[in-house]
């Protein structure tokens, strides 16, 4: 046990971090980095359990955070993850944190974002609402993560079989819930389909999850003027995505 600026800490523990490129949670487990984004390729040595440093999430182009949550994903689906040492994360980020994505998601208790994207500690900031919808608080904790914290890709993903989604077709009134359902609804609207527009038909939930996922982005871009600046500076980019309950796939829409 080291003394650090005034304070004890487990140092080992947070060494193996800083010398790591986030083995764990964003996808980092691979032998180097791609040199094309101009991050300097780093070794992994297997049984590590790194967190990003600021300088090696600052070199991460947005394009390249999205390629490694993909990566993520693809280990978790295939049984692949990695061997998380949390312990190792927790004492490395104690004293910092710099995620380099923040993932607005749903409550819903088979979809967590971090596992189904194989990630870590400190690896992603985290928003989840019942059917991923915005709103003030919402969209503050987003300008939080990005403009002032720093993370790269605004990751807004729902689920097959949403309860929100459902609930809001059906009209269902409840305390609080009702206007958060509200928020919903206009995606029920929006949605084309064909078939049997109700609650009970899970393709018609899911279409309208989808729908529900462009008009939160569309929302976040005409609501918050510091995002929409990032973006259009290339310093973030913001993207959709559905998670799949059946096979575990993390789609992300174009």
């Amino acid at each position: 046990m080291n003394t650090v600026n005034g304070s004890s800490c487990d140092c080992a523990g947070a060494d193996v971090g800083r010398r790591s490129l986030l083995k764990s949670g964003l996808g980092l487990g691979v032998v180097g980095v791609s040199l094309a984004g101009g991050l300097p390729a780093i070794a992994i040595a297997q049984g590590e359990a790194g967190v990003l440093t600021r300088e090696q999430r600052d070199r991460l182009p947005p394009a390249q955070v999205i390629d490694l949550l993909k990566q993520g994903n693809e280990r978790f689906r295939t049984g692949k993850m990695q061997n998380h040492n949390y312990l190792a994360q927790k004492r490395a980020t104690a004293n910092g944190q710099y995620p380099a994505a923040v993932i607005l998601s749903c409550i819903d208790s088979r979809a967590p974002a971090e596992i189904v994207l194989d990630a870590g500690i400190g690896d992603t900031f985290n928003a989840r609402v019942a059917g991923n919808v915005n709103n003030d608080d919402v969209l503050g904790s987003l300008e939080f993560s990005c403009a002032l914290a720093g993370a790269k890709v605004i990751l807004v993903m729902a689920h097959t079989a949403c309860g929100a989604i459902r609930g809001a077709i059906n009209g269902a009134e409840l305390g609080h819930l009702t206007g958060l359902l509200d928020k919903i609804k206009p995606s029920i609207a929006a949605t084309k389909y064909t078939g049997e527009r109700s609650g009970d038909n899970g393709e018609f939930v899911d279409a309208v999850a989808r729908t529900n996922v462009y008009r939160t982005i569309e929302d976040i871009r005409q609501r918050s003027e510091v995002l929409s600046t990032l973006e259009k500076e290339g310093k973030i980019k913001i993207v959709g995505s559905v998670y799949h309950l059946v096979g575990g796939r993390v789609e992300f829409l174009d």
